[in-house]
C-alpha cells in the first residue's frame, strides 16, 4: 500500500500543519467529515439536544473528571504573558534570538480539552436525571499530545459523541445499543469494522491494573479499521462509566447516583478509514457510500 499520509498531503486532502500530528484539512475532507457527522445524527433515536463544547476549559475540569490522575501525558495546559512592556520587550527579544520565549509565560488556568464528553458533566452537577435518563448529542475539537506522523495519531481531533445519564440499566442498554447501530452504520459506508473490548492508556504504576479492570468488566469497545497501517485502529468507541461522573459532580436519578455511558465517533479517523477504503478521489467512491454522507 502506498504512503496514506503522503497521498492525502499530494491530492490536497490534507496539508501539514508544522509539527506531527498536526494537519490542516481541505475541502473533500470537511465534506467527508460533514456527512458522517449528519449520518450518525440521523441515527440518534432520542432526538438528543446538541451541545457544541469549547476546545478550551478550565484546568480543574481537568482536575474533576481525574484526567490529570489517569491521562497526565496526554494533557496540554495554555500559558500566556502576564507582564509589563519592559517585560514584553524581553520576550520578543528572545523569540527573535532563537531563546526558550515560552519560559517567560505564566499559567492561565486554562487547558485544550481532551474529550467532547467532560464539557457536559459540569453543567449537569447537582441535577437529578429524568425518568429514562438524560440524552445529549455533544461535540467538540479535542487534544491530546501524542504527537506522530501517522495521520490516525491527529494532536487535534473532532469527537461527536451521544451520552445518556441515568440509572446502571439505562446506561448499559444505551451503550449497547449505539454499539451495534455504529457497527451497521460503518458498514453501510464500505468499511470492514470490528468490535473489540478495548482500555484507556491509563498513566503510572496503577495503569496496568485500572486497564485490567476496564476489560475484565467491559466497559469499553472499540471499533476498529484499517487506516495508515494493517493494524486497525480506533475510529469510533462505546463506553461506560459506571458512577464515575455521577460521583464527581454530584448528579442523580430518582433511586441514587446516576451512571453514564457515551458513543463517540472519531470524525477525522472516520474519514480516514474511507479514504483509505475508497481511495483519494471522492467523485470514484461507490455511489450508495456517497448518497449515505450527502456528497
Amino acid at each position: 500500500m502506498s504512503n496514506l499520509r503522503d497521498e492525502l498531503i499530494e491530492h490536497g486532502i490534507l496539508a501539514d500543519g508544522g509539527a506531527p500530528g498536526l494537519y490542516h484539512r481541505g475541502g473533500a475532507f470537511e465534506n467527508v467529515v460533514s456527512g458522517i457527522e449528519a449520518l450518525f445524527r440521523s441515527l440518534d433515536p432520542y432526538d438528543s439536544p446538541r451541545w457544541v463544547m469549547s476546545p478550551v476549559t478550565t484546568a480543574q475540569v481537568l482536575v474533576d473528571t481525574d484526567y490529570v490522575e489517569s491521562f497526565p501525558q496526554l494533557m496540554g495546559l495554555l500559558d500566556g504573558f502576564h507582564g509589563d512592556a519592559r517585560e514584553a520587550r524581553t520576550l520578543a527579544d528572545t523569540a527573535h534570538d532563537g531563546g526558550e520565549w515560552w519560559q517567560q509565560l505564566d499559567a492561565t488556568g486554562l487547558a485544550l480539552r481532551p474529550a467532547a464528553c467532560h464539557g457536559l458533566y459540569p453543567l449537569l452537577a447537582g441535577r437529578q436525571m429524568p425518568p429514562g435518563g438524560g440524552h445529549y448529542e455533544i461535540s467538540a475539537t479535542c487534544f491530546r499530545h501524542e504527537p506522530s506522523d501517522n495521520p490516525a495519531r491527529m494532536q487535534t481531533f473532532r469527537m461527536q459523541e451521544f451520552v445518556v445519564v441515568g440509572t446502571p440499566e439505562e446506561a448499559r442498554a444505551f451503550r449497547d445499543a449505539w454499539l451495534e447501530r455504529a457497527l451497521d452504520a460503518h458498514r453501510s459506508l464500505g468499511l470492514v469494522v470490528e468490535a473489540e473490548a478495548a482500555n484507556d492508556p491509563f498513566f503510572g504504576r496503577a495503569s496496568q491494573m485500572m486497564s485490567q479492570g476496564q476489560l475484565e468488566k467491559e466497559l469499553k469497545f472499540e471499533i476498529v479499521a484499517p487506516i495508515a497501517q494493517e493494524t486497525p485502529n480506533a475510529i469510533s468507541s462505546a463506553n461506560y462509566h459506571e458512577d464515575h461522573f455521577g460521583t464527581s459532580f454530584a448528579i442523580t436519578t430518582s433511586t441514587g447516583v446516576a451512571e453514564s455511558a457515551c458513543f463517540a465517533v472519531g470524525l477525522e479517523r472516520s474519514a480516514l478509514a474511507l479514504f483509505r477504503r475508497h481511495g483519494v478521489e471522492v467523485s470514484s467512491w461507490p455511489t450508495d457510500v456517497a448518497a449515505r454522507l450527502g456528497l
